[in-house]
Formats: C-alpha cells, sequence, structure tokens
C-alpha cells in the first residue's frame, strides 16, 4: 500500500486528503478505483445519474463531474479485456458513441437475453448438518473430489456461523434485524 494525496474538485472548489492506495499487477481498464474509504475521507456524497461527487469545504460545496465520453470509453474497454479473458457473454454494446457525444447510454434488454442469471456450472447441494434438510448450501460441481471433500468438511466445521431464522443471530438486538410495514 502507499499513500497519495488526492485532489477532487477545480479550483478554488477543490479539497486534498491524504489516502491509502493498494497498488495491484492486472489488466483494468481503470487507473484507479475510489471505494468508501476514500468517499468517506471527502465525506462524499455521490449521484450516480448525474455521475457527479460533491463533497463540503471551508465555505462552500466542492464537486468533482464525470467526463462521459472517457466514462463511455472506459466502459468499452473493459467489456473488451472482459472478452479477452473468455467472458464473451458480457452484456453492453461495443459502440458506445451511437447515441451521440452526450448522451449516457441506457441498457436494453436483449431479446435472446436469459431472464435470470445462471450459475456457470451445476450446483451440488450439500447437508451442513447431515440428516437436515433444512440446512443446506450448494457448492459448484467442477471441483475436483479432493478439493469438494475439503470445501463440505470446511463448511460442516464452520456450520455454526450460518444463520437460518433470525433466532440464530444470538447476541443482536431485534430492532436491527426486525422489518416493519411503517403505516402513514
Amino acid at each position: 500500500m502507499i499513500s497519495l494525496p488526492l485532489t477532487l474538485g477545480t479550483s478554488p472548489l477543490r479539497k486534498t486528503c491524504l489516502l491509502k492506495f493498494l497498488v495491484v499487477d492486472i489488466q483494468s481498464a481503470y487507473n484507479v478505483i475510489l471505494g468508501r474509504p476514500t468517499l468517506n475521507a471527502f465525506r462524499a456524497i455521490i449521484s450516480t445519474y448525474h455521475m457527479k461527487i460533491m463533497f463540503p469545504i471551508i465555505g462552500g460545496v466542492g464537486e468533482a463531474q464525470a467526463d462521459t465520453l472517457q466514462t463511455r470509453k472506459c466502459y468499452v474497454e473493459a467489456i473488451k479485456k472482459g472478452k479477452k479473458r473468455g467472458l464473451e457473454e458480457t452484456l453492453g454494446e461495443e459502440n458506445c458513441n451511437k447515441r451521440g457525444k452526450d448522451s449516457i447510454p441506457s441498457p436494453e434488454p436483449k431479446e435472446d437475453a436469459p431472464d435470470m442469471v445462471q450459475p456457470v456450472e451445476e450446483l451440488i447441494t450439500v447437508e451442513l448438518i447431515p440428516g437436515n434438510v433444512g440446512k443446506v448450501t450448494k457448492i459448484g460441481s467442477k471441483m475436483k473430489k479432493d478439493v469438494r471433500d475439503q470445501v463440505v468438511n470446511y463448511l460442516r466445521k464452520n456450520k455454526d456461523i450460518f444463520t437460518w431464522t433470525p433466532q440464530d443471530l444470538e447476541g443482536i438486538d431485534p430492532g436491527v434485524i426486525t422489518h416493519l410495514l411503517l403505516d402513514w
């Protein structure tokens, strides 16, 4: 990890914070991915619809606006790199400019696209407590037998971390896990 100063916004409505970045050696369409730690450091509010980040500064509000053309280029590049890695079924448009320079493309359902995401392989049902068909999970079927046995043993050894009902969440205030429908 390295620490670098990051400046958002344009003068005079800008802010700089010292942030930690994890450097990874992988192919990506992005130079950097800013996550929750960055947003929290800037006390930022994001609007994906407006492609804008707003953050408090002394005497006002700073903002960083996305470059829509660059965003579309990154999206197309990410799809191309995904296809190179064998993800041929990535949904999306490769020609991002066909709607015009200033428009943001919206996803359009494809006629042959499945209604639901399907697993990449058949799944095997595993009883975490042998004989208890109510406490099961699923794992992939393409694992080698010895790896599958290790995974099943690990899951069974740690079966106490799974919760099946709200009553299994011991020590948690029911107010945190209870959903109430409010009548206005």
